[in-house]
């Protein structure tokens, strides 16, 4: 962000259709609170639906002035938007430094025709300091910034410092003739039987969580007492009735089934209409979505590497998601969130063939007969040795036998019952496949200009990052890895998480990967040793 630069272009509203979506945002914010009042009101005898209706008032006058006092304006240099009624604030991207233009429409937004565009700069993702959010624009209009703000002609780009005077009526949103986008390649699609990995997400534990919350918040405010419902009462009663294993394997059944259901839901709901498709002007455009549609646009420029995400139960029907590591694109999270998304959770093998796709240095190989190096993401890894197989197993069996000594402790001196200790004994030997695993996932390599590291159990993550990205490298041992001989190497770019690490490798191996990722750029640091021939 810089200093607010005033200049003659007009500024301009958002689209006036946001009056209907605006005020409908602020009830349903409050809705629970407004649910509240209204039924605490009318057990009290009370009047209240009136409070109600002016806390919907409210709401709604709420909405309508974050239209009236939101403005912005676009210049041949920036991007701005003026919020605020008692403290006004203005927020500017040069448009120098977007990054990525992300289009979401919700429900609503596509039923009025319109699209909420963010505008990401690179700095500050994790803070979201670096975004610039229009709620919302017209879809065509929201179609033409993005065309405008990521596919700028040298012309355009060059002319557009000698025109800081242009009135934003002035300034065409759509690119000159020469420069319309051509033909779009599509890289991959939505294929109807990935939605057999839906379940496998886990996603649905999100809802069952945003449920209850909801559920618990509205009892509480209203005064609800739910045993006094006829159809709860007669639940808990048969619930009662039953051992204490059955209701066991009830809960978990009944839990499963909600949450698969959830997870297929949400997976189609997400990903539905997904498509991955590559502009000649270099850019990968991603859209998906069934109800909520999101397009998000990547400069290849900006892409540094990918990740291949595998969590436990994807990983067992051989199941994985893509992410670009790139700059001004927040890191994916969890099975649905994050613009870096290349690929929602679908087979491995496509995971692998768009990732090859995607990476610039792969694709180019894999079109060049005689190129040399194998691709990051199928390259075999190497292992990092005896060391740090004990020190998984170390760790692993460390906090199992730390859960087992309190849970004993507690058995002896506050009656817990003893199956809890026994189950924890019991559990033992999967401990131990825990920390084969775990081991089994470590691995890197240095292939075709990459760095590759692979960890993880739970969820098994592998990272092909282009060394020309890599900016640094930090060393770090812990008490416990000097007494290993191991060391952590973390690549640091401007990418992605900003830190992609090598765990538990050995030193000697780390400095390797450090000098042959980055020529030249630890040769300060590095000291020969120097053998003294004896005397005589």
């Amino acid at each position: 962000m810089i200093d607010v630069v005033e200049t003659t272009s007009t500024w301009r509203r958002l689209s006036p259709r946001m009056l209907v979506i605006h005020p409908f945002q602020e009830v349903v914010r409050a809705a629970p609170a407004l649910l509240g009042l209204l039924v605490a009101g009318t057990s009290s005898g009370g009047q209240g639906q009136w409070w109600s209706i002016g806390g919907v008032g409210l709401m709604v006058v709420l909405g309508m002035l974050r239209w009236f006092t939101t403005t912005y304006r676009i210049t041949p240099e920036h991007v701005q938007v003026r919020r605020g009624l008692l403290t006004r604030k203005v927020v500017t991207v040069p448009r120098d430094r977007v990054r990525t233009v992300d289009v979401t429409s919700h429900v609503l937004h596509r039923v009025l025709g319109l699209a909420r565009v963010e505008v990401g700069t690179g700095t500050s993702e994790r803070r979201r300091e670096g975004r610039l959010k229009l709620d919302a624009l017209s879809a065509a209009e929201a179609a033409r910034l993005r065309v405008e703000l990521l596919h700028r002609s040298p012309v355009a780009a060059s002319t557009a410092s000698t025109a800081s005077a242009a009135s934003a009526a002035e300034i065409s949103v759509t690119p000159p003739a020469g420069s319309m986008p051509a033909a779009e390649t599509e890289l991959a699609r939505m294929r109807p039987e990935w939605v057999r990995f839906g379940p496998f997400t886990m996603s649905g534990l999100v809802t069952v969580g945003v449920v209850a919350g909801f559920v618990s918040r509205l009892v509480s405010e209203g005064n609800v007492d739910l045993g006094r419902v006829g159809p709860i009462q007669e639940t808990w009663r048969w619930f009662s009735a039953m051992s204490l294993l059955l209701e066991i394997a009830t809960v978990v059944l009944v839990l499963v089934v909600f949450v698969s259901v959830a997870s297929t839901l949400g997976y189609v709901l997400a990903f539905g209409n997904f498509r991955l498709t590559r502009h000649a002007e270099g850019t990968l455009h991603v859209t998906r979505g069934l109800l909520t549609t999101r397009a998000t646009t990547i400069e290849e420029r900006r892409l540094r590497g990918v990740e291949v995400s595998e969590p436990l139960l994807l990983r067992a029907v051989r199941g994985a998601r893509l992410s670009a590591v790139t700059t001004g694109l927040r890191a994916a999270q969890g099975a649905q969130r994050g613009g870096s998304l290349l690929l929602p959770p679908a087979p491995r093998a496509a995971a692998v063939s768009v990732a090859r796709l995607v990476l610039p240095r792969v694709a180019d190989a894999a079109s060049d007969s005689s190129a040399s190096g194998a691709s990051p993401v199928t390259v075999g890894l190497t292992a990092h040795g005896p060391a740090a197989l004990r020190r998984r197993f170390t760790r692993a069996y460390g906090v199992h036998a730390l859960v087992l000594a309190a849970l004993v402790a507690l058995w002896l001196w506050a009656g817990l019952p003893s199956w809890t200790w026994l189950t924890a004994a019991a559990l033992l030997p999967l401990t131990a496949l825990l920390a084969a695993d775990r081991y089994r996932s470590l691995g890197h390599a240095l292939t075709s200009g990459y760095l590759v590291t692979r960890w993880g159990s739970f969820s098994r993550r592998r990272v092909a990052l282009e060394c020309d990205g890599v900016i640094g490298w930090n060393v770090e041992r812990s008490f416990f890895q000097r007494r290993a001989g191991l060391v952590t190497l973390t690549a640091t770019t401007a990418a992605g998480k900003q830190g992609y690490q090598v765990r538990d490798v050995d030193l000697a191996e780390a400095l390797r990967l450090a000098a042959a990722g980055t020529s030249g750029l630890l040769d300060p640091f590095l000291v020969e040793e120097q053998h003294i021939s004896p005397v005589g």
